[in-house]
């Protein structure tokens, strides 16, 4: 009886132990703040987003987006111009400035060639700049809420990164919204970085040459220069860029 009566003490302390903070209470769990970190980056994605639309929207910068006013902005800088005008074009695309927007004032500012070479850097300080605001905000609160039948696409993407960022970028896949929702996946920047790089080089080329080649008539003054053979291959180029969409998806065989 004694050793039954020890042993039911022992019992009753360690049951008091377990509760007091022998170990967890086993229907009681506390919330960890680690666990709103991904909501709260979430959150300030989006508030992020709401921003750069509103600022666009309600502020003076429209007034620059013009190759005249962007143009005598740029004129003051000298010789840094060109440097301001990536720096420009990449904050551009962060704030959800039409990529084609940025890419026509490129080709009307400086021409065809130069054109090219600075929207092409441009783009890709945005793109990477956009990623990684995707990446760092984004990123967990998207992990968390990938069910089993979307984590497989996640998984391959992670596998297939360069092929499946050169792929959506050469059939013109919306440029701003694909860099920020890239940063949501497993991709590899490094893979979306090489991806992104050759993928837009025959788009932005395209376009600056095309854009170029109509600036330099307007600027002569003479219209019959619309007929020379620089502006009519800038025309056929254009044009065959819209079917270049569809020629990758029947290699593809899709």
């Amino acid at each position: 009886m004694r050793w039954l009566g020890a042993r039911s003490r022992c019992i009753e302390t360690d049951r008091g132990d377990n509760t007091l903070g022998g170990g967890p209470a086993p229907f009681h769990k506390e919330d960890s703040p680690r666990d709103k970190g991904p909501l709260v980056k979430g959150v300030l994605l989006v508030l992020f987003i709401l921003s750069a639309v509103a600022m666009v929207r309600f502020t003076p910068i429209k007034s620059y987006l013009t190759p005249a006013g962007l143009g005598r902005f740029l004129e003051t800088a000298g010789i840094w111009g060109p440097v301001i005008f990536a720096l420009v074009y990449a904050a551009g695309v962060c704030l959800f400035i039409p990529g084609t927007l940025l890419t026509t004032l490129g080709g009307a500012i400086f021409g065809a060639y130069q054109g090219f070479l600075y929207v092409w850097v441009g783009a890709m300080l945005g793109a990477s700049a956009a990623f990684w605001i995707g990446r760092t905000l984004g990123r967990d609160l998207a992990a968390s809420l990938v069910g089993d039948r979307l984590k497989k696409y996640d998984e391959a993407i992670e596998r297939n990164g360069f092929a499946t960022v050169l792929y959506l970028r050469l059939v013109y896949f919306p440029f701003t919204p694909m860099n920020f929702g890239m940063g949501l996946t497993r991709v590899r920047f490094r893979d979306y970085f090489f991806g992104t790089g050759l993928g837009i080089i025959v788009g932005v080329f395209i376009f600056t040459f095309f854009v170029g080649a109509v600036r330099d008539v307007w600027a002569s003054g003479d219209w019959r220069g619309l007929l020379s053979l620089k502006v009519l291959f800038s025309v056929a180029l254009f044009v065959f860029s819209f079917f270049i969409p569809r020629i990758i998806k029947k290699i593809k065989g899709e």
